[in-house]
């Protein structure tokens, strides 16, 4: 019965531990997308002169734009080794802004919920706080 207990309690205090785990794993994830779509924003910019706008959004960085600024170098292939703009580990679209507010370019995640602000999954996850 002793022991019965004690297990009851290591998993009371153990479970909650090993759940967080996921959500961990996916700001991790979101972090690493977004330094990889920092990176291809870049070499597009060393190809073309300006970042994607807005409008053209990180779509650009697979497809050649067809509004607003065309770049003339743009390499073929595209800018991201996939050929296609990732998603948020939950399945939500990054938020591209260009100029950006925080800088020359923002890419946002709204975590879990999909909509600003939050805490924990939920919480915003950007590229001007990321070390």
């Amino acid at each position: 019965m002793v022991v019965i207990i004690i297990l009851g309690i290591l998993a009371m205090w153990v479970a909650p531990k090993i759940m967080d785990r996921p959500g961990e794993a996916r700001q991790m994830k979101v972090r690493l997308d977004i330094q990889n779509l920092e990176t291809a924003l870049k070499l597009y910019k060393l190809d073309n002169g300006p970042y994607p706008s807005t409008e053209q959004g990180l779509q650009a960085l697979v497809e050649m734009p067809e509004t607003g600024t065309i770049p003339k170098k743009w390499k073929k292939g595209g800018y991201l080794e996939k050929g296609r703009v990732p998603k948020d580990p939950w399945g939500n679209d990054f938020i591209y802004l260009s100029p950006g507010l925080q800088g020359d370019f923002d890419i946002i995640s709204y975590g879990a919920d999909g909509v600003p602000g939050g805490e924990d999954e939920n919480k915003d996850i950007n590229n001007w706080e990321i070390e």
